[in-house]
């Protein structure tokens, strides 16, 4: 259901998401905090932010969890893993945890299967070879009832984001999460330049 429909058919619920929406929208770039919070991130969560980068999902999940929740972040560099670590204590967030891991890779993640309540990958698909893994292995560690949110660059935007041959368009991404057992619950505001998914394992 996307967050205009939330808003016209159940308006007291509608009516939360939509100051996040406007910060997601404001000036065209991805707002992390506020897609996160629109994608239903919320306190005492159990987060895995898988191919974290520098950190930016996994520090705004922080944020949200609380003290409650605990966010993962893997990677496969270990220098930013070091970062994530230092400037979420920096900004006094101490439910972040590092691991060194590989999502293309069954199991690579070190991550324990059906553990997670939710499962971020940002910018990850259109930088990875081996697609399909990624995204089973973002399943594998999902709890039955866990969802995940994907978002990834709608274009390259002359040079702004990814070579245009590695691109994953929206109804690509789509395609490719159903392909290996994700139903997609709807899409998420995430700026100008990405689209985001939010999706749940597909029933048995």
């Amino acid at each position: 259901m996307s967050v205009l429909r939330l808003c016209l058919e159940r308006p007291s619920r509608g009516a939360r998401f939509f100051d996040a929406t406007l910060l997601v929208m404001e000036g065209g770039f991805l707002n992390p905090g506020a897609t996160l919070k629109l994608a239903g991130v919320d306190e005492g969560m159990r987060v895995a932010d898988i191919g974290a980068g520098a950190g930016f999902f996994a520090r705004a999940a922080g944020r949200l969890v609380g003290e409650g929740g605990v966010v993962w972040a893997v990677d496969l560099n270990r220098e930013l893993l070091s970062r994530i670590k230092n400037f979420g204590e920096a900004e006094g967030l101490h439910n972040i945890e590092v691991l060194h891991g590989d999502a293309e890779v069954a199991g690579g993640t070190n991550l324990p299967s059906d553990s997670f309540d939710f499962a971020i990958a940002a910018n990850l698909l259109f930088s990875v070879e081996h697609k399909g893994e990624c995204v089973a292995e973002v399943r594998r560690i999902l709890k039955k009832t866990g969802r995940a949110l994907f978002v990834d660059w709608q274009d390259s935007f002359g040079g702004l984001g990814p070579h245009a041959d590695h691109v994953l368009t929206l109804e690509a991404g789509q395609k490719l999460l159903e392909q290996h057992g994700l139903s997609v619950l709807g899409r998420v505001p995430a700026g100008a330049y990405h689209w985001g998914l939010v999706v749940r394992k597909k029933s048995a």
